[in-house]
């Protein structure tokens, strides 16, 4: 690790991860969860080791779970240790580092360097609406160089919660997505709970199911954050996210795989944690969703720098999320 030695100690963070505050494995995933949340007979039937459209040996993580430690220890320490926990795809949250690691900020190309020498694929980038509205050429030049199949972002359609502000929204993301395409990319939104509310001026109508209804399914695709639509569920009763990759399965490349603990007193019902440490119905979610599709599990959470001692801090949860990730997958 060279000149990085001084920043990261990996000794010290192998000794804290396996000195984990929360434990994980198999017990997490049966006795753990809650009578409401067990599995089903016909789900029950599917053992372990059935074939799932998630796979477990492409595990990927979005780096706002980790951000501080890019930011802090730059890319190539983040990457060593991501790759050494097993991850094998990145979703990016960025493309800076500090300026004092290399003495200027680090390129694009670069990072694509430290990626091949790690191992490790780009799945996919959040990119902010703005940008894509200002910069959308350049961004699709940053993720051919980083060589990742999908680019996105985490912004919900339209500020506007209405029919009108939706289907234009739509409109705007088939734009880019007919770009997108023509590049070899699939452009891609991440949804938090507000897309799952009704739209305000036609209390009926999801608004959710107008931006999927609206969007062209050659050139939009879907990344649904699991959390927040168990979330959306809570707030807004009336859907089940599965259902909803059954029924689309093909616009739907990549999940967010984010836990939760149930909170019926908390606003979303849900306190986020560790992957494996909390009881959101992820047994059940992954074969109810159907046995069509390619779907990449990424896992992300988004208060893991700062939940629990530094080091290993958001890097020993992501370790820890990893082992409950591929036991949950296996």
């Amino acid at each position: 690790m060279g000149q990085f030695a001084h920043d990261f100690d990996r000794r010290g963070f192998l000794r804290a991860a396996a000195a984990g505050t929360v434990a994980i494995g198999a017990a997490t995933f049966a006795g753990a969860v809650p009578a409401a949340a067990a599995q089903t007979p016909a789900t029950d039937a599917r053992s372990r080791g059935a074939c799932l459209t998630i796979p477990k040996d492409a595990i990927g993580i979005q780096l706002y779970s980790v951000r501080d430690k890019v930011s802090q220890l730059g890319f190539r320490v983040v990457f060593e240790e991501l790759s050494r926990m097993g991850y094998k795809e990145v979703e990016f949250a960025g493309y800076t580092q500090d300026t004092s690691i290399l003495g200027r900020q680090i390129t694009v190309p670069e990072i694509r360097t430290l990626l091949d020498d790690n191992g490790l694929r780009a799945i996919g980038s959040h990119i902010g609406i703005g940008a894509f509205r200002s910069n959308l050429q350049q961004e699709l030049d940053n993720a051919e160089i980083l060589g990742m199949p999908n680019i996105g972002t985490p912004n919900a359609p339209s500020d506007t919660p209405t029919v009108a502000g939706y289907k234009a929204a739509a409109e705007e993301f088939n734009g880019w997505g007919e770009a997108a395409t023509a590049r070899g990319l699939k452009l891609y939104q991440h949804n938090h709970w507000a897309e799952w509310a009704f739209a305000s001026d036609q209390p009926e109508v999801r608004l959710y199911d107008v931006f999927l209804n609206n969007t062209d399914a050659r050139n939009v695709y879907l990344e649904m954050d699991v959390y927040w639509a168990f979330v959306g569920q809570f707030r807004y009763p009336g859907f089940d996210p599965a259902a909803y990759v059954r029924k689309h399965p093909y616009r739907y490349t990549l999940f967010h795989m984010k836990d939760g603990t149930s909170d019926p007193n908390a606003a979303d019902g849900y306190d986020m944690t560790e992957f494996g440490a909390g009881d959101m119905r992820y047994q059940r979610f992954i074969h109810a969703i159907g046995p069509f599709g390619n779907h990449h599990g990424i896992w992300e959470q988004d208060n893991a720098p700062g939940t629990q001692p530094d080091p290993p801090g958001s890097l020993g949860a992501a370790q820890h999320s990893y082992t409950a990730l591929a036991d949950l997958l296996s």
